[in-house]
């Protein structure tokens, strides 16, 4: 591995470029990775690269989802829990049937199991892509709530899926009561051992003398050691990573000091944020095994095949998400929904058109053995693999181009029939200046002659109050206060560099004081 060091550190630098370049030219950044990564495959000379389902499985996805977890709103999962589990479960279920389907009446030497092997496989869309496309678009908030709880929770039942149907492919058994108990031992002792361990977890951080950075380590060594505990005992990891991190992540105000939390959020997205690139990279790169796979199956036939398989996956979800919506205005009637409202014909199909398929189907593909246990070749792995592949590289690059476009073509989908997002956040700051200046005033008016800065303080939350301006003219005060916080920044600098006898950790406090300052009116905008 070290001989090609030069070569993975130039595809770190030419990822981040590429993520710049798509911020730039407004194209979600996946596909510019999944192109790089099949234009480098061809250069002669390029190391071959090799993903192992393993490095995916351990490396890649317990840290992808437990930081997924942590930015989910439970309030928001819980509201939507209907749908979320219907399209994560019912859904999932349904489209690898529909794939076992198609597979085992139109593709030769397919049979049932085989089809739900592949169902299996390109069912889920996936949590990685989903997250990274969701970052680059502006989606409705009730979009966005129920595509990341969704994307939470599918690669568990696709993975289920995909041992059992494993099982009857290489034994051509199925023992229908023995699937059925190991599915609910998955799910409940998934959920049970993430939860067992999170509060292990949670409990460490209150008892123990942590620091920021220990609080950091212990948040890294949380989703490995859920998934593979999970694991181990032939639960559902993804599920254990899930909801112990969706459980941490609802009580971390009581266990981690605001600076854990804040070093916390931002080492963690920027560790996703190079594993995200690296993961579409690598799908990429990736294509040069998968063809040479193939053997003497002719590729335009297996294209054809992928291209089918994706139309099927695609008309599934769309056809699921009308249903959706469907059963939710007949249940309307029976029970309480989460919103009663029809959302009309335009949300189900932009539901219908964000099933992305990621790193995580390929890694399931790749972990199809070679052999049966008699030594004869797997049936249709390679040709398995490359529909995964061709699967993959549609969803991601006509689905990730153009849903941009449908939500502009679709300005009022899914209003969620509420005041602005500014609105609230304004109405929000308002009430909570009030409350500053209530409390002052109430059990600390005796105070406030005898600390002018308790003064100075009561006198700013006074004036946030009575101050309409800024949430008139804010764009305008936000660029003078930048410019302010700027000249500020550049005098600390210049100081720091004049008196050389100045401690710089001072300096440095304040130029992260600085930054929160300005990332705070960044929030705003």
């Amino acid at each position: 591995m070290l001989e090609n060091f030069e070569f993975y550190l130039f595809l770190v630098l030419l990822i981040t470029m590429l993520i710049m370049l798509a911020k730039k030219i407004q194209v979600a950044y996946p596909v510019l990775l999944v192109l790089a990564g099949l234009s480098i495959s061809f250069i002669p000379g390029v190391p071959p690269i090799k993903i192992e389902p393993e490095l995916i499985f351990i490396i890649f996805l317990p840290p992808l989802l437990y930081e997924a977890a942590w930015s989910t709103s439970w309030k928001e999962l819980w509201r939507w829990r209907r749908i979320i589990f219907s399209f994560a479960f019912v859904v999932v279920f349904f489209t690898a049937l529909s794939v076992a389907v198609f597979a085992n009446y139109f593709i030769p030497g397919f049979s049932l199991a085989l089809g739900f092997l592949l169902g299996g496989i390109v069912s889920p869309p996936d949590a990685v892509s989903a997250g990274a496309i969701l970052k680059f678009v502006k989606v409705p908030k009730r979009l966005a709530s129920i595509l990341e709880g969704e994307s939470l929770l599918n690669d568990a039942s696709s993975l289920i899926i995909f041992r059992f149907a494993m099982i009857a492919a290489a034994t051509g058994q199925f023992v229908w009561y023995e699937a059925a108990g190991s599915f609910v031992w998955m799910c409940i002792g998934g959920v049970g051992i993430g939860l067992a361990l999170a509060y292990i977890f949670l409990k460490m951080h209150k008892i123990l003398p942590t620091d920021s950075n220990t609080d950091i380590l212990l948040t890294f060594i949380a989703p490995f050691s859920m998934y593979l505990a999970a694991e181990e005992l032939h639960a559902s990891g993804v599920l254990a990573v899930v909801s112990g991190g969706l459980f941490l992540s609802y009580r971390s105000h009581d266990f981690l000091s605001s600076a854990s939390r804040i070093r916390t959020v931002t080492v963690w997205e920027s560790f996703c944020f190079l594993l995200n690139g690296i993961v579409f990279m690598l799908i990429g790169l990736d294509l040069p095994e998968i063809v040479s796979g193939l053997g003497d199956t002719d590729i335009y036939t297996a294209i054809g095949y992928g291209i089918a398989v994706t139309v099927v996956l695609v008309l599934v979800r769309i056809f699921s998400g009308y249903a959706a919506v469907i059963t939710t205005l007949i249940m309307r009637n029976y029970i309480t929904v989460a919103d009663a409202k029809s959302p009309g014909w335009k949300t189900p199909l932009i539901i219908g058109w964000t099933g992305m398929r990621g790193v995580v189907s390929l890694a399931a593909a790749l972990s199809i053995p070679l052999t049966l246990a008699d030594g004869t070749p797997f049936p249709q792995r390679n040709l398995i693999l490359f529909i995964t592949f061709v699967v993959i590289l549609l969803t991601l690059l006509v689905q990730g181009l153009t849903l941009p476009f449908l939500l502009r073509k679709f300005p009022q989908i899914d209003q969620d029939f509420t005041r602005s997002e500014k609105e609230i956040d304004y109405e929000i700051q308002n009430n909570l200046a009030q409350v500053a200046v209530d409390k002052i005033r109430k059990d600390y008016a005796h105070k406030i002659d005898s600390f002018p800065t308790l003064k100075d303080q009561l006198q700013k939350y006074e004036n946030q109050l009575s101050s309409s301006e800024i949430i008139i003219n804010f764009a305008e005060y936000r660029s003078i206060y930048i410019d302010i916080i700027e000249t500020q920044r550049t005098w600390l600098i210049n100081k720091n560099r004049e008196e050389l006898l100045l401690d710089e950790e001072i300096i440095r406090k304040h130029l992260r004081l600085l930054d929160l300052q300005e990332e705070r009116l960044n929030m705003k905008s």
